[in-house]
């Protein structure tokens, strides 16, 4: 893995072991020569992970919208900040330079950032993994609700084994070294004639 993207809120949240797991993150990831790309902002947990990763020496891509180049605060720090024109651009490119995929916890933006990414591997658009760091339990409500609709036969079989979840940042980068895409279902491989 060359970049991970990282989605995170860009608020801190009210626990500050929620910060701490940010940039404890943002230095293992320069540790382990591990590239960070993440949405640009200066700010709360954004602002964390990228701010330990710099301090490390690790490469750090951050990806804005020009919209919200002053609501979020860019990072006027980053040697390389890429302002784009949309939300949705911001989510290209992000995924483009990424060789996966870390929720840290977030709101709504990176809730949904997340889901599109493992919607995309589910899919078969691209082959790359996707993980929840489970911050003090921050996503068990959400792994147990993911688990009911698997159970209630809403996900295809294999689908929520796709979303890792660990609670300490070197295992994931463990399980994300590991995971390997599986192979698609008949009705997602077949040629559209």
């Amino acid at each position: 893995m060359k970049r991970l993207c990282v989605f995170c809120g860009a608020n801190a949240g009210r626990d500050p072991i929620y910060r701490e797991a940010a940039q404890a993150l943002g230095t293992l990831l320069a540790e382990e020569g591990i590239g960070l790309v993440y949405g640009g902002a200066s700010i709360g947990l954004m602002g964390a992970v990228a701010d330990a990763a710099r301090a490390a020496g690790g490469e750090v891509i951050g990806v804005i919208p020009r919209a919200l180049m002053k609501r979020e605060i860019a990072h006027a720090g980053l040697a390389d900040l890429r302002v784009v024109g949309s939300m949705h651009e911001r989510k290209a490119l992000m995924a483009e330079l990424a060789d996966g995929f870390i929720a840290l916890p977030g709101g709504v933006g990176t809730l949904e950032e997340l889901f599109e990414v493992w919607t995309w591997v589910h899919l078969g658009l691209h082959h790359k993994p996707c993980a929840l760091l489970d911050v003090a339990g921050f996503y068990s409500g959400l792994a147990r609700f993911l688990d009911h609709v698997d159970g209630e036969g809403f996900l295809r079989e294999g689908v929520r084994e796709m979303l890792l979840v660990e609670r300490d940042p070197a295992q994931l980068l463990t399980a994300m070294r590991a995971w390997r895409a599986p192979p698609l279902p008949a009705q997602l491989t077949r040629a559209e004639t």
